[in-house]
């Protein structure tokens, strides 16, 4: 079967699950994992703006794509010609039943199935014993953060966090004024890469609280990806703790 694939992490996913470049034949500039094996796959556009002939020269057996990162209307258009698997992935229970789907579709249940156990286990073990006030940015200028209908409210929640705009939907624009109810700020190193200046800026305003870069990957890829976290997040967790016991 040959896939292309309009989804960074389900790219990875592909491979985790067995998959090779013989079988993955296209895949966005923004799939980028994993390195070795990408890096010799065609390059299809972005998310958002998919060279449509380009994948007409493919000539797919299937194309998966994504409600939320991919745009409708381009997506529409492939189905005119080719067989497209829109996914959708706002919650734990989602991303269980994707992989499920994924290895059933390839014929690897079982490899699914083991990523699936695994994400269990860390998001079973990873857990804050008390609940911290967190706010989660994702863009700067204007801020942008995550409300409860999200995939990263879902991991944050499940570890321990308390989204202080779990009251709101989607990714709604805030200003620094309504970061005040935080205990953690993080700034995500993804859709917008935050750096330390990003931090200082926030510190002016808040010189109290804890702001920092955390690893957007860990929280917004989808799949397999959480299944490699364990060590990030019992480190995150481990920073957390002592910040609680200060």
């Amino acid at each position: 079967m040959k896939i292309v694939s309009l989804v960074p992490s389900i790219t990875e996913a592909l491979f985790d699950l067995g998959l090779t470049e013989n079988e993955v034949i296209g895949r966005t500039k923004f799939c980028i994992h994993p390195e070795d094996k990408v890096k010799n796959i065609a390059v299809i556009g972005g998310t958002k703006n998919i060279n449509i002939e380009k994948i007409k020269a493919l000539q797919p057996d299937l194309i998966l794509a994504n409600k939320e990162e991919n745009i409708k209307e381009q997506v529409e258009a492939l189905m005119d010609d080719f067989k497209v698997m829109v996914t959708n992935v706002e919650t734990i229970e989602d991303n269980y039943y994707l992989l499920k789907n994924l290895g059933k579709l390839l014929g690897q249940e079982e490899r699914a199935q083991l990523f699936n156990l695994k994400i269990y286990e860390i998001l079973t073990l990873s857990k804050l014993e008390t609940p911290v006030k967190t706010a989660y940015l994702i863009w700067n200028k204007p801020y942008m953060t995550v409300g409860s209908d999200t995939f990263i409210h879902k991991i944050l929640t499940e570890i321990g966090f308390e989204n202080i705009f779990k009251d709101k939907t989607r990714y709604p624009e805030i200003i620094a004024e309504d970061l005040a109810e935080a205990d953690v700020i993080m700034l995500s190193s993804e859709p917008f890469p935050f750096k330390e200046k990003h931090i200082e800026e926030l510190s002016v305003v808040y010189p109290d609280k804890k702001i920092m870069i955390v690893d957007g990957e860990a929280f917004s890829w989808y799949g397999t990806h959480i299944a490699k976290c364990e060590n990030y997040f019992k480190e995150l967790l481990a920073e957390i703790h002592s910040m609680q016991q200060s």
